[in-house]
């Protein structure tokens, strides 16, 4: 029998497939393609939240391989414990390092450089002169330095900061120098300018930016998220802003969608984009670049990449 895979593209449209796989165009409508339970090979919808990412797992009775088409897994992890043992797990590292690396940068030269008061100055015929702080000789701090933690720092490159450093959940190094373990975050937060959230969403990550990261970070310091809302603390964040003490840029914001009416709309000091570090030209190419080298893996029989984790090990 065919082994049926579902897609949240069309196959025609992807150039490489290999044959002797039954693809299964499914994006997260309310009817099913086909009978979960001939599924081999779940590939996520993207961007279409946990709920619909999770509905048709409890019935994958025959799923080899659930892939993600984002970095983050915490969508699909209320899913994992219905599917049957030995699932490989694997999530879309490398496919959104550009996009988000390039929206990184946006956030925190827009927010540096006073863009936002400029577009409302626009909106105003207001002239809105004057003296605004500049990236160069900053010193950033990147908390997360997995792919998209070091195509930030990539593109830091050209922009003269002061000093980059890395964080992560344990030390090692790079060709670019030591990764601090997180337990030293409190020492670091005081002494750097710019601090970038890039980490996944876990148990160990929910509300790392707290309140007591918040008054770590130095006096006018700027805080980026583009990783997942739930890393801070959305009431500590709030009270730091009214204050006129830091700064924040936010691609990502918990509660998300952010409701009409929050008050994080109208903080002080917030830039916020609708999470869109992800869903840009980029991401469709290399997106079918990692679907066509997964199924070719699995076709063939070679490991897969990419592979987070594997359920009951």
């Amino acid at each position: 029998m065919t082994p049926d895979v579902w897609l949240p593209f069309d196959a025609d449209d992807i150039d490489g497939l290999p044959k002797g796989l039954n693809y299964r165009f499914w994006d997260g409508e309310q009817e099913f393609p086909a009978d979960p339970a001939d599924c081999a090979f779940y590939v996520v919808p993207y961007m279409k939240g946990s709920e619909i990412s999770v509905r048709p797992m409890a019935r994958m009775t025959s799923v080899q391989v659930v892939q993600t088409m984002s970095a983050g897994i915490d969508h699909v992890q209320p899913g994992l414990g219905q599917l049957p043992k030995g699932v490989q797990l694997c999530n879309a590292r490398g496919v959104h390092d550009a996009s988000t690396a390039e929206l990184t940068l946006t956030l925190i030269l827009s927010s540096l450089r006073g863009v936002p008061d400029f577009v409302r100055g626009q909106d105003r015929e207001e002239w809105r002169s004057g003296f605004r702080p500049a990236l160069a000789d900053k010193s950033v701090l990147i908390v997360g330095y997995g792919s998209v933690g070091s195509a930030i720092e990539e593109r830091l490159a050209p922009f003269e900061v002061a000093r980059v450093a890395r964080v992560a959940r344990s030390a090692r190094e790079t060709e670019r120098g030591p990764v601090h373990p997180i337990t030293v975050l409190p020492e670091l937060l005081p002494d750097f300018d710019v601090v970038v959230i890039i980490t996944p969403l876990t148990e160990q990550t929910k509300g790392l930016v707290g309140a007591d990261f918040l008054a770590r970070m130095k006096d006018g310091a700027l805080l980026v998220n583009v990783a997942r809302g739930g890393v801070v603390d959305t009431k500590a964040l709030l009270a730091e802003l009214e204050s006129g003490r830091i700064r924040a840029a936010l691609d990502v914001t918990d509660p998300e969608p952010l409701p009409k009416g929050h008050p994080l709309w109208h903080a002080p000091g917030v830039l916020i984009s609708p999470h869109v570090g992800g869903p840009t030209s980029a991401f469709l190419p290399r997106a079918k670049r990692l679907l066509v080298d997964q199924f070719n893996r699995f076709v063939n029989r070679e490991p897969l990449r990419n592979v987070v984790l594997t359920t009951g090990a």
